[in-house]
C-alpha cells in the first residue's frame, strides 16, 4: 500500500490509518494462531467523523478475509436507554440462526438467565439479578467462541451503548484470559458519564494503551481531494479543504461530495466558497439544507430521527402523517441529499429497516432540530406504533418516557408494565427510569404509593440512597397492605444497612414493630430486627437481645417462615454465646421442614436473603453437626451454580463450603474452595463481608497447614487487618489475626490482638471457644512469661467448653490444658483430649492431639497414627513434626 493512500478496497476514511490497520491485522493473526490462547481487546478513540466506523468496517473485512467470524454492533445516541440493545445486535443474529433446541444446548443452564436479555426467551415473573444475567451473557460468548472460533466482536460508538451492554462488555473483557476472542471497540472521548463512563474506563484498562485516531494531514487531505474531484485540484484548493474540515475524514468526504454536486472548480479562486459549503454538512447548516427539501421531507427526517432504528417508509409515513406515496418521494429526496441511505450490507443490523442516517452526526442534528413540543408528540405516536406492533411495553418505554406528563392513568400503567419487564431481564436502571417517569405523570394517589414501592424495589441493588428515599415516601402514604408494608420496611432496612446507616435501619424496623398488631407481620419484623442485630450492628450486643429473642422463640412452633427465622436466630445466638449445643441443634432442627429448608426460605428466595441461611449453616457447623452444615452449604453451591448466580452469593457459598472442610480437617479442600471464593468476591469489592469471610478462613486454614508465609501473603493482599467489619465473621477475625502475628514472630502485636478479641467477644456475649479461639491462643502465647494467667485462661476455656458440650470444644480445651501441663498430668489430659476428639468430626484437631500425646508419652504408635491423620488432612507442618519426633525415638 502506498504511504498515506488506502488501496481500492478501502474507504476514503482509511487514509493514513496504516498503524491502526496493522494493529488490527496483528491481533487477528494472533487470534487465528491458537484456539487456546487468551483473547484481546483493542480500543480506538476519536472525535465524531474521524473514521471509526470505516476502521471497524475494514477490520471486519480483514477478519473475514482471514477466515474469522466477525460480528458488528453499534450504539445510538437516542437508544442508550434501551437495555441490552447493543449486545442483542451482536449476539442475537448468530443465536437466532440456530434451531431452538440448538440454542438451548449451546446456552445450557444459562438459557433461562441470558435468553430473555437477548430476546430469545420470555422473561420470568420475578426480577433477575443483573450480575447473574451479565455472567450468563459472558458464558454465552464463551460457548459461541468454541463453536465459531476464530471470533471477532466489533462494537462501534461504544460511548452510546446502553449501560447493560457496557457492564457486560466490561466483565467480558476482564475475562478474556479464559476465551480466545478479539474485541474491537470504537468510541468518542468524553461522551459517556456515570456508570457508563466507569465501564468504558475498565474496558480501556484491559486494552492497555488506547489508540487515538488522529485527523488527516494536509498531504492526505490533498490526496483524498484529488482522488474525489480530479487530479487537477490545485494546492491552494486542497490546503483550504484541509483548513475548513480540520482534517476530519467525514467532513472532508461530505465537502468533496458537495464540490462535485455543485461542480465547483477545484482551484484557488474557488477556495473561498468551501467554508460556506462545509456548513451545510452539520448543525444549523444541515437543518437549513433539510428545510430546503420541503415540509414533508423535513417531517420524514424528523420521524426517522425519532425512530433511530427500524426506519421503513411505511412506519415513518404513519409516524409523520404522510401518505405512503409521498413518504417514498421524501425518502428518495433525503437519500439524494445524503441525509439517509440504505444500510451498509457489511454492517447491517437486525433492527435496521430500509434506511439509516448517513452518519450519526446527521441523526443528532436532525433530532436536536425538532421543537420540544413536536418531538414529544412524535414520541407519543411512536410509542403507540411500537405497542400496536406487539413488541410490548418495554420496547415502547424509550418513547413513553419522552411523552409530556399529563396525568394519563394508562401511560402510568404502561410504564409500570415496562419496568416489570425490564426487571425481569435484569435491567433495574431501565426500570428505574420508567417508574421515575411514571411519578411525573403523576399517578392517582392510590397508584402513586405502589409506584414508589416498586421504584424502591427496583433501585435496591443499584442505588441504596434512592431506595431509602422512595420507600420512605411509600411508607409515609396510605395504600400499602400489611404484607407490602413489611416488605417495604425490610427492603428499606436493607438499603439503610448497605448505605452504612445501621442505627437508622434498626430504628426503622422498631418503629414499624410499634405500629403493627400481633400476628405474622409483627413476628416477621421482630425476626428482621434480631437478624440485623445479629449480623450488622456494631461491636456491642446487650444481654437483652438474647433474652428477648428467647422469649419470642418460646411461643414458636415453626408454623411459618417468620417463626422459622426466629428459631434459626435463636440457635445461632445460643451457639455464639456458648449455650449447650443440644439447645443450638434443637432450635435449628425445628426451623426445618422434614429436615429441609421450608418453601420460601430457599437459597434464591428474596423474602429473607442469604444471611439467615448462612447463620443456620454456621450454627450447625460449630455445634459439631458438620454433616448438616455441609449439606446446606453444598445445596447453596449447587443452587447458585445451576441458577447462574455469581458474585457475592456464589462467593459466600464457596467460603462456607470451605469453612466446613476446614472444620472437618480437609485442609487442602478448604484452601481450594476459599481461594475460589476470594476470586469470585474480587469483582464485587474487597473488605466486604464475603471477602472478609473467605480471607479469615483461608488464613486460618493456611496456619493449620503450617503455610505461615502463604497465610501472611493472603493477609497482606486482602488487607486482613483493622478496622474490622461491623458484620459478623466466623471464625472471629481478631483471634485468627492474633495467631497469624504470633506465627510470623510478631508476638507482642499478636498478644495485643488476642486481648482485643477478648474485649470484642465479651461485648457481644460471644463465649464459644471453637468459633472464637482467642483464649486458647493467648494462653499458649503467655505460657512462659505469665503461666498463672495462662492457666486461668485454660480453666475458663475448659469451663465454657463443658457448658457448650461438643466433643470438639471439650477435646480442644483438654488439649490446651495438656499443653500447659507436664509429666503424667499432661499425658492424662492428652489421653482424654484424644478420646473426645476421636469422637468428634474434627480430624485436624484429632491429629494434633495424637501427635502431641505421642510426643509426651514417647509412643511411636501414637505418633504414627497422628502422622497418618495429619497427612490425610494436608497439615504439612504437623506431619513434619510427627516425623521428627519418630526419628528421635528410633
Amino acid at each position: 500500500m502506498t504511504e498515506g493512500r488506502p488501496d481500492s478496497a478501502a474507504s476514503a476514511s482509511l487514509w493514513e490509518r496504516e498503524a491502526e490497520l496493522a494493529a488490527i491485522t496483528e491481533a487477528i493473526d494472533e487470534l487465528r494462531a491458537d484456539q487456546a490462547s487468551p483473547g484481546r481487546v483493542l480500543v480506538f478513540r476519536g472525535e465524531a467523523g474521524i473514521g471509526k466506523t470505516a476502521l471497524l468496517t475494514e477490520a471486519r473485512r480483514i477478519a473475514e478475509e482471514r477466515g474469522c467470524t466477525a460480528w458488528y454492533a453499534r450504539g445510538g445516541e437516542t437508544v442508550t436507554s434501551v437495555p441490552f440493545n447493543v449486545v442483542r445486535q451482536l449476539l442475537q443474529p448468530a443465536l437466532m440462526a440456530l434451531m431452538d433446541a440448538e440454542t438451548r444446548d449451546y446456552l445450557g443452564d444459562w438459557y433461562d438467565i441470558a435468553g430473555p436479555a437477548l430476546g430469545l426467551a420470555e422473561p420470568g415473573a420475578t426480577p433477575a439479578d443483573p450480575r447473574h444475567v451479565c455472567d450468563g451473557l459472558v458464558a454465552a460468548v464463551g460457548r459461541l467462541v468454541r463453536r465459531t472460533w476464530p471470533l471477532v466482536l466489533l462494537i462501534d460508538d461504544a460511548h452510546w451503548a446502553d449501560q447493560e451492554t457496557l457492564h457486560w462488555l466490561s466483565v467480558l473483557t476482564g475475562r478474556l484470559s479464559e476465551m480466545c476472542v478479539l474485541v474491537v471497540v470504537a468510541r468518542r472521548p468524553g461522551e459517556a458519564a456515570g456508570e457508563s463512563a466507569r465501564y468504558l474506563q475498565e474496558i480501556a484498562a484491559v486494552a492497555g494503551p488506547v489508540t487515538r485516531i488522529s485527523a488527516l494531514t494536509p498531504g492526505a487531505t490533498a490526496g483524498l481531494t484529488r482522488s474525489a474531484v480530479g487530479e487537477h485540484a490545485d494546492d491552494a484548493f486542497c490546503r483550504e479543504v484541509w483548513a475548513v474540515t480540520a482534517g476530519n475524514p467525514y467532513e472532508t468526504v461530505e465537502l468533496l461530495a458537495k464540490v462535485r454536486d455543485t461542480q465547483l472548480d477545484p482551484v484557488e479562486d474557488s477556495a473561498a466558497e468551501l467554508r460556506a459549503l462545509n456548513k451545510t454538512a452539520r448543525g444549523h447548516g444541515l437543518v437549513a439544507r433539510l428545510e430546503e427539501l420541503g415540509v414533508e421531507a423535513t417531517r420524514f427526517a424528523w420521524a426517522a430521527a425519532i425512530l433511530h432504528t427500524g426506519i421503513t417508509v411505511e412506519i415513518v409515513a404513519r409516524l409523520a402523517g404522510l401518505p405512503v406515496a409521498m413518504a417514498r418521494e421524501c425518502a428518495e429526496l433525503l437519500t439524494q441529499a445524503r441525509i439517509l441511505t440504505p444500510p451498509d450490507p457489511a454492517n447491517r443490523q437486525p433492527d435496521d429497516g430500509d434506511l439509516v442516517f448517513v452518519h450519526p452526526l446527521i441523526a443528532t442534528a436532525v433530532y436536536d432540530s425538532i421543537l420540544p413540543s413536536v418531538r414529544t408528540a412524535f414520541h407519543g405516536v411512536a410509542a403507540t406504533v411500537v405497542t400496536e406492533s406487539g413488541r410490548g411495553p418495554a420496547a415502547a418505554s424509550r418513547h413513553l418516557i419522552e411523552v409530556h406528563p399529563d396525568g394519563e392513568p394508562e401511560l402510568v400503567e404502561q410504564l409500570r408494565a415496562a419496568a416489570s419487564e425490564h426487571l425481569a431481564v435484569g435491567a433495574p436502571e431501565a426500570a428505574r427510569r420508567c417508574l421515575e417517569r411514571a411519578l411525573q405523570e403523576p399517578p392517582r394517589p392510590d397508584v402513586r404509593v405502589r409506584v414508589l414501592y416498586e421504584l424502591g424495589c427496583a433501585t435496591l441493588l443499584t442505588a441504596p440512597a434512592k431506595t431509602v428515599e422512595h420507600l420512605r415516601s411509600a411508607l409515609a402514604e396510605p395504600g400499602l397492605d400489611s404484607a407490602e408494608r413489611v416488605n417495604a420496611v425490610f427492603r428499606l432496612s436493607q438499603a439503610l444497612l448497605h448505605n452504612d446507616q445501621s442505627d437508622e435501619a434498626i430504628r426503622t424496623v422498631d418503629a414499624e414493630i410499634a405500629r403493627t398488631d400481633s400476628g405474622p407481620a409483627r413476628m416477621r419484623l421482630q425476626a428482621v430486627r434480631h437478624m440485623w442485630d445479629t449480623i450488622h450492628v456494631g461491636e456491642e450486643l446487650p444481654p437483652a437481645h438474647s433474652e428477648e429473642l428467647a422469649r419470642l422463640v418460646s411461643t414458636c412452633t415453626g408454623r411459618d417462615n417468620s417463626e422459622r427465622a426466629l428459631l434459626i436466630l435463636r440457635g445461632y445466638d445460643a451457639m455464639t454465646r456458648g449455650e449447650n449445643a443440644e439447645v443450638v441443634v434443637e432450635h435449628c432442627d425445628r426451623a426445618l421442614v422434614n429436615g429441609r429448608l421450608a418453601p420460601g426460605l430457599g437459597w434464591t428466595d428474596s423474602e429473607w436473603g442469604i444471611e439467615l441461611l448462612l447463620l443456620l449453616a454456621v450454627a450447625y457447623a460449630y455445634a459439631d453437626r458438620l454433616d448438616r452444615a455441609e449439606g446446606l452449604c453444598l445445596e447453596a453451591l449447587r443452587t447458585y451454580e445451576s441458577a447462574g448466580w455469581s458474585g457475592g452469593h456464589l462467593a459466600l457459598a464457596h467460603a462456607h463450603v470451605g469453612l466446613v472442610h476446614r472444620l472437618r480437617g480437609r485442609l487442602k479442600e478448604a484452601e481450594t474452595f476459599l481461594r475460589k471464593s476470594l476470586m469470585l468476591a474480587e469483582p464485587v469489592g474487597r473488605r466486604l463481608p464475603m471477602s472478609w469471610s473467605a480471607t479469615c478462613n483461608l488464613v486460618d486454614t493456611l496456619l493449620l497447614r503450617g503455610h505461615v508465609q502463604a497465610a501472611w501473603e493472603v493477609a497482606e493482599q486482602y488487607n486482613f487487618a483493622p478496622p474490622y467489619p461491623s458484620t459478623i465473621v466466623m471464625p472471629e477475625p481478631r483471634s485468627v489475626r492474633g495467631r497469624l502475628l504470633i506465627a510470623v514472630g510478631r508476638t507482642k502485636e499478636g498478644i495485643n490482638e488476642l486481648e482485643a478479641a477478648e474485649k470484642a467477644t465479651s461485648a457481644r456475649g460471644h463465649y464459644n471457644t471453637v468459633s472464637a479461639t482467642w483464649a486458647g491462643a493467648l494462653a499458649r502465647a503467655l505460657a512462659h512469661e505469665d503461666p498463672r494467667r495462662a492457666a486461668e485462661l485454660a480453666a475458663t476455656v475448659r469451663q465454657r467448653a463443658e457448658r457448650f458440650g461438643t466433643d470438639t470444644a471439650i477435646g480442644e480445651a483438654l488439649r490446651l490444658e495438656a499443653s500447659l501441663a507436664t509429666g503424667k498430668q499432661a499425658a492424662s489430659l492428652y489421653a482424654k483430649a484424644v478420646t473426645y476428639l476421636e469422637a468428634s468430626p474434627s480430624a485436624y484437631e484429632h491429629a494434633a492431639a495424637r501427635v502431641e500425646y505421642g510426643i509426651v508419652t514417647r509412643s511411636t504408635s501414637e505418633l504414627q497414627r497422628g502422622l497418618t491423620l495429619a497427612a490425610s488432612c494436608g497439615a504439612d507442618s504437623l506431619v513434619a513434626r510427627a516425623r521428627e519426633a519418630i526419628a528421635r525415638l528410633v
